[in-house]
């Protein structure tokens, strides 16, 4: 039997970091929904592990109204306290705050400019694949992560720095960092 090659980060003990890298991590989905789901997502992951968040995903679906950015928008100081007393999510008030304000953001500029992945991908104009052999080359962010960083914060995003917007591109497929060795480097 032939061993499936991964990258390392994915564990062969934890089924669902599996099920993440093999069918979603690199991947390009520019759906709406999905790009404000993984924004919500990396900035919950600031200063934790990626593991912690996914396990929580489901729980951040239902607190967050599946992530209709709509409904995100309206949330108001209720809803903020409410969350802070949910458990089964990561509760912290400025990365939940920082969910709503950019569900926001979003939609003024899917008003203004078009749809949000039309926005990201002014900086990432077709994914970025990059061939590494080891994590020891794998960057935490990059000049494009940075760039795009500085804008959204310009326009008004929070909880958007240079490594986590480099992780969301990964998570969204516009940056595919799978290592060469990873049979799947390349979504067929």
């Amino acid at each position: 039997m032939t061993e499936t090659k991964r990258c390392p980060w994915c564990t062969d003990s934890d089924t669902l970091m599996q099920k993440y890298h093999d069918h979603e991590w690199g991947k390009l989905n520019l759906d709406e929904k999905h790009l404000y789901e993984m924004l919500v997502l990396e900035s919950f992951q600031s200063g934790l592990s990626w593991s912690t968040v996914l396990h929580k995903r489901s729980n951040f679906r239902k607190a967050f109204n599946d992530f209709d950015l709509l409904t995100v928008a309206k949330m108001d100081e209720t809803d903020v306290t409410r969350l802070m007393q949910d458990s089964s999510i990561i509760r912290n008030r400025m990365k939940i705050t920082a969910a709503i304000n950019n569900a926001k953001m979003i939609l003024k500029i899917e008003a203004t400019q078009g749809s949000f992945a039309q926005y990201l991908q002014q900086f990432v104009k077709t994914p970025i694949v990059h061939h590494f052999e080891n994590t020891e080359r794998l960057p935490t962010t990059n000049s494009v992560a940075t760039d795009l960083a500085r804008q959204m914060k310009k326009d008004g995003f929070s909880f958007v720095g240079p490594v986590t917007i480099y992780s969301y591109l990964q998570s969204i497929g516009l940056i595919n960092d799978h290592l060469e060795y990873c049979v799947f480097k390349y979504h067929g």
